[in-house]
């Protein structure tokens, strides 16, 4: 085979073809101003690259892939399947965009919620509590309003935890409020609130549309309402002891549940229910009496010493009726002062919900008291307007003390006589008591004389007992020391808490104990002379002495923790019993004419009344009947 050589000619082609592509390479290099546009060029496009992430970093907008979109249709149809399943037909108002609606008419500033449809918030725009903060009566989830129902696919709902669309609209001056639960835009269970200008009193409708092939008829439909009273004054057990589930049932009867512990009373014919929290109350009034309604109540203090939030927790349940096949029931709801210039216009018979004390107490305090202090508060300070109705009450009453004292002057003047006869018959008590009560009734000085006119007195003392601790206008008002003449007034602080007096110390209570003491000092000391140990009976000169100290002890201790104008009425009115019995007593009895009097009475035959016979046959029969014993026992 012949072996192939590269010769000269093949030498030369390759060397004209390399020089040939070198040539073509250096023609086609680019120029030095080309160069520079394409340096330029690559600069700008790292530059736009740079601007770009940066824009991506700050934007916060997620661009949806088709992906994404895929995935958030997913889970809408989930929750959409999950609502079904939970809440039935209801499910259409979980996909519905909804708000909390507040209102402020003036007088209250309310919150309704879009859960639930019910108040979630309640303030008091003109008051605050002891330490200046505003009062609210539904806060923090201290309240529901609940409504319990079947449905016709055996579901159990609760409205509280349902989704309400809410509305607001005027109708003149008022502000309607409606929270519907729909089913469907023409289906729905509504609370429609109807909110008037500077009112308390708030008109609540709970009805329904279209729901009767929803709502399970057969079932009882149940309303639940609960609140936990929120504390206000700065004394828990003083508030404590005013805080108390009121109503009125069967026509006009008014009831309560117990003050502590726990207690639950099933009520029949119900018109009105108060969670009273002393000075503030909430009230639901219905348009017409519920059947049928469980109250409950539970005392949530159980040590004074300790300072708690919450006083009482109240519980009311009824059940509502459907008619023609649909809710509509209509209620008030109150939430205000417990005053009963407030709650007497709604001509509902609210006002007995404040505790002015039962019957003839009550109405003195009614007719008497409230409309007095009202008057003389118009225009005098609170505390001169306690000390003027004190001053007018111990005028009007002065005549029962000027009776006491002319009784206890003349048991004083026949106390000599009165001993002699229990020396004469010492073996013979029957006798001796027979001749007392002869000589007792000729002189016309019976000690019953003087017992009467105080009994006179009690049912006045009861009812300002009653009126001072309850009587709003009173709340934070001022007076000397005093910072609040519906609470205690303190002077000191203690570093400790004394059982049953407290931890601090109270002026007025003192200044009314020192008062009492010298009062009863001087009446004390003319009823021992007047009124000799009876023969049988304890001896009350020795109780009288004891009294002397215990009762203005008891004054300082219990009232300790009382309203300081209580205290502050009670050291006037002493102050002024004193002042009358020194007139009485040097001024209007004279000692010598009343003693001439008794004797001229006694010279007088006396004429036995029927009752004065029948005790004095029944003494001689059971004297009679004791010598007979005696004689058997021979």
């Amino acid at each position: 085979m012949e072996e192939k050589k590269l010769d000269v000619k093949s030498i030369i082609g390759f060397v004209l073809i390399f020089g040939i592509l070198l040539f073509m390479m250096w023609q086609n290099q680019p120029s030095p101003e080309e160069i520079a546009a394409e340096e330029k060029a690559k600069q700008e496009q790292i530059e736009a690259d740079k601007k770009a992430k940066e824009a991506a970093a700050n934007d916060n907008t997620k661009v949806t892939t088709a992906d994404d979109f895929s995935n958030e249709t997913l889970g809408d149809s989930l929750q959409q399947i999950a609502n079904q399943n939970k809440f039935g037909a209801f499910a259409y108002g979980a996909g519905l965009n909804s708000e909390d609606v507040s209102v402020d008419n003036g007088v209250l500033d309310l919150t309704f919620s879009k859960r639930g449809g019910h108040l979630s918030e309640v303030k008091l725009n003109k008051f605050v509590d002891f330490d200046s903060i505003p009062i609210y009566l539904v806060k923090d989830n201290n309240a529901s309003f609940n409504i319990n129902f079947g449905t016709t696919d055996s579901r159990i709902l609760n409205t509280k935890d349902l989704p309400f669309q809410s509305n607001v609209t005027k109708n003149g001056e008022n502000t309607l409020v409606s929270m519907k639960l729909k089913v469907s835009e023409t289906k729905f269970l509504e609370y429609l609130y109807v909110i008037k200008p500077n009112d308390y009193m708030i008109d609540f409708t709970i009805k329904s549309q279209g729901l009767s092939n929803v709502i399970n008829g057969s079932q009882d439909i149940n309303l639940n309402w609960e609140q936990t009273s929120k504390r206000h004054d700065q004394s828990i057990s003083y508030e404590n002891r005013y805080t108390r589930l009121t109503y009125q049932h069967d026509g006009g009867n008014i009831d309560k549940l117990s003050q502590s512990g726990e207690d639950e009373e099933t009520v029949e014919d119900l018109d009105w229910l108060s969670f009273r929290q002393h000075f503030f109350s909430s009230i639901l009034v219905a348009d017409k009496p519920l059947k049928s309604v469980m109250l409950t109540s539970k005392d949530l203090v159980e040590e004074e010493t300790i300072d708690t939030l919450f006083t009482k927790t109240f519980g009311a349940k009824t059940t509502l009726a459907l008619q023609g096949n649909e809710l509509n029931q209509n209620f008030g709801l109150f939430y205000g002062p417990t005053d009963s210039t407030v709650l007497k216009p709604y001509d509902k018979n609210l006002e007995e919900s404040i505790p002015l004390g039962w019957g003839l107490f009550g109405w003195i305090n009614e007719y008497l008291f409230i409309p007095l202090f009202g008057f003389l508060s118009s225009f005098l300070p609170f505390g001169i307007a306690i000390i003027v109705m004190t001053v007018l009450i111990k005028l009007a009453m002065s005549f029962v003390q000027y009776k006491q004292y002319l009784s206890q002057m003349k048991m004083k003047i026949l106390k000599p006589e009165l001993d002699a006869i229990r020396e004469k018959h010492k073996n013979n008590k029957m006798k001796a008591q027979q001749e007392t009560m002869a000589l007792q009734n000729k002189a016309g000085a019976s000690p019953m004389a003087g017992c009467l006119p105080a009994l006179i007195q009690m049912p006045v003392f009861y009812a300002l007992f009653m009126f001072f601790p309850t009587a709003f206008a009173l709340r934070q008002k001022k007076f000397l020391w005093a910072d609040d003449l519906s609470s205690y007034d303190i002077i000191a602080k203690l570093p400790f808490d004394i059982p049953i007096y407290g931890d601090h110390i109270s002026l007025f209570p003192i200044l009314a104990a020192i008062a009492i003491f010298f009062y009863m000092k001087m009446t004390t000391g003319q009823q021992q002379m007047s009124a000799p140990q009876q023969e049988g009976m304890p001896d009350m000169a020795k109780m009288m002495k004891y009294m002397i100290y215990f009762a203005p002890i008891m004054m300082m201790v219990f009232f300790n923790k009382y309203a300081s104008g209580l205290s502050l009425y009670y050291f006037i009115s002493n102050l002024i019993s004193i002042g009358i019995l020194i007139v009485i007593k040097n001024f209007i009895l004279d000692e010598d004419k009343i003693h001439a009097k008794i004797q001229e009475q006694k010279a007088k035959p006396k004429k036995e009344s029927k009752f004065q016979k029948k005790m004095k046959e029944m003494m001689e029969q059971a004297e009679q009947q004791k010598q007979a014993q005696k004689r058997n026992k021979k």
